[in-house]
């Protein structure tokens, strides 16, 4: 699976933004899809994660500001981001799991950059 991520930029805290993640296949067909993200000098932790049954989870630390959907005519995954805070700034990455295979495709990755 291919993954293209894109809709980072900068934004000022209490803005919004979303991110897109463009799959080469159905996210139907993908098991788990969802968004991870990396700030400087930290791990790359889960930020939101959508199943084929459309099961969500979410970290506390984004749970009533992010929210993961997609659209399956695109093929596409969002993550709308809401209320945005400074500690919110870092690389995300689109992520995708497939059981079957045991195999996971990471996009590149997209700039969030939230100021105080």
């Amino acid at each position: 699976v291919q993954l293209q991520a894109s809709g980072g930029g900068s934004v000022q805290a209490g803005g919004s933004l979303r991110l897109s993640c463009a799959a080469s296949v159905s996210t139907r067909s993908i098991d788990v899809i969802g968004w991870f993200r990396q700030a400087p000098g930290k791990q790359r932790e889960p930020v939101a994660s959508l199943s084929n049954s459309d099961s969500t989870h979410y970290p506390d630390s984004v749970k009533g500001r992010f929210t993961i959907s997609r659209d399956n005519a695109k093929n596409t995954v969002y993550l709308q981001m809401n209320n945005l805070k400074p500690e919110d700034t870092a690389i995300y990455y689109c992520h995708a799991v497939s059981i079957a295979t045991l195999t996971e495709s990471w996009g590149q990755g997209t700039q969030v950059t939230v100021s105080s």
